[in-house]
């Protein structure tokens, strides 16, 4: 029987978790709860830059759970799509910025000097 890539995340799993690393699994707890409490940023807004982030990062489960979490904060269904091609233009973009090494590599290579 194969296995699914991501398992769905279970009460067990978590409690396994939870008594594996007690202390960390805390400290994440409360950092996560400060980050999105809301402050200068409003949870709505939080959620979706989650979301973003999420996108980039190719998380599953924060996709599903920011998601989830921008549409309870009030996020539209456009508003979290918008956020996530954000987050598909940024991550073109770091490619496109980054062209310049390979570019000034192959400069050096085929001795051009750019003073």
């Amino acid at each position: 029987m194969d296995s699914p890539m991501y398992p769905h995340a279970t009460a067990d799993l978590a409690k396994r978790r939870a008594e594996l690393a007690p202390e960390p699994l805390a400290a994440f707890k409360a950092f996560s709860k400060a980050v999105f409490a809301p402050g200068a940023l409003d949870a709505k807004t939080k959620q979706l830059i989650a979301v973003a982030v999420a996108h980039v990062t190719q998380c599953p489960y924060c996709i599903k759970g920011h998601t989830e979490g921008a549409a309870r904060a009030g996020a539209t269904d456009a508003e979290i799509m918008e956020a996530i091609w954000v987050a598909a233009e940024m991550r073109a973009g770091g490619a496109y910025a980054h062209s310049n090494l390979a570019l000034q590599t192959l400069d050096g290579l085929h001795g051009k000097d750019h003073a």
